[in-house]
């Protein structure tokens, strides 16, 4: 994917390959002209930009899934919560979900904004070692819809890139929409091609009509050269708040995301249990660690972070 310019068809074949320029999907692409000799687009200006941006981060590492609603920016939230329980490693969030950006409610900052200097966008601080950047901080309502077609996504996703001033990281967390359109497209692009990219995190949930989309996902990490670092199976049981007896809350009629790890050669890394009281914490934007430290998704969430940072090593 990184041979595809940014304002290119959805049926680009890739400027290196030897129907650049002349394959049926190049019709009416704007680099047409240039990939039909031989020369392609010229190069993003941008790209050394990006790649300055992020020369002073450790670890990138994407959140993904093809299915909404599967966890993703509660997966996200909790896991940098985990990484930053370690005070001398820092931690960075920063949430491309465009249309349904949430982590600003769910870590508690929904009233900051993010200020602008020459160094660029400063993120919003959550706690000493933990950060955040959202689209939320830079819509005048909370409640406003965004209405933006692909080519402007694609715009403010390389301004995330290239201007905020995240500093000195070791983790960044990025959260993302469902599926594998243009926000997918255009970040995975970049990042590549600024040579930037650990790799990704698949979540579901264990229901087949969860993973049906999910294994579209990997094939968008197949095919865009994207490292799988695991998969985690989200809601997998219900924790009863009062017994805390556990129950299995959906089917896994195919075998869940146990069977498709299995089918698809990747590491299941965890299975998370749904315990109400997250759901309670995130809704308060409160720190699930410090509310329900004993709690067996808080030790679940613990163990997965010290995994992802062994598969980092």
């Amino acid at each position: 994917m990184s041979d595809v310019p940014e304002d290119a068809n959805a049926g680009c074949p890739g400027t290196g390959s030897a129907g650049a320029g002349k394959a049926s999907g190049c019709a009416g692409c704007p680099n047409q002209g240039a990939c039909a000799t031989g020369q392609g687009p010229p190069p993003d200006a941008d790209v050394p930009k990006i790649q300055d941006r992020f020369s002073r981060i450790k670890h990138k590492i994407l959140i993904l899934s093809g299915k909404g609603g599967v966890g993703k920016s509660t997966l996200t939230s909790n896991l940098a919560r985990a990484l930053a329980s370690d005070p001398s490693k820092q931690v960075a969030i920063l949430d491309v979900d465009i249309c349904g950006p949430s982590q600003p409610r769910m870590m508690g900052v929904e009233d900051e904004e993010v200020h602008n200097s020459a160094d660029g966008w400063t993120p919003v601080g959550i706690q000493p070692n933990l950060t955040l950047m959202s689209i939320a901080f830079l819509l005048g309502d909370k409640n406003d819809a965004v209405i933006w077609r692909g080519a402007r996504k694609n715009g403010m996703i390389k301004q995330f890139l290239k201007d905020v001033d995240w500093g000195e990281v070791d983790y960044l967390l990025i959260d993302t929409p469902p599926g594998t359109s243009d926000e997918h497209i255009s970040l995975v692009q970049f990042l590549l091609q600024a040579g930037t990219l650990d790799g990704a995190l698949i979540v579901s949930t264990p229901q087949e009509v969860s993973l049906l989309d999910v294994r579209k996902e990997v094939s968008f990490c197949i095919k865009t050269k994207v490292p799988i670092l695991g998969v985690v199976e989200n809601m997998a049981r219900f924790v009863c708040p009062n017994c805390a007896h556990t129950t299995l809350l959906f089917p896994t009629s195919t075998g869940g995301a146990e069977k498709m790890c299995q089918d698809s050669n990747l590491e299941l890394l965890a299975q998370l249990p749904l315990e109400p009281a997250l759901a309670k914490a995130l809704d308060n934007g409160e720190d699930f660690f410090e509310t329900n430290p004993d709690s067996t998704l808080a030790k679940s969430f613990m163990d997965l972070a010290e995994k992802v940072k062994a598969k980092l090593k």
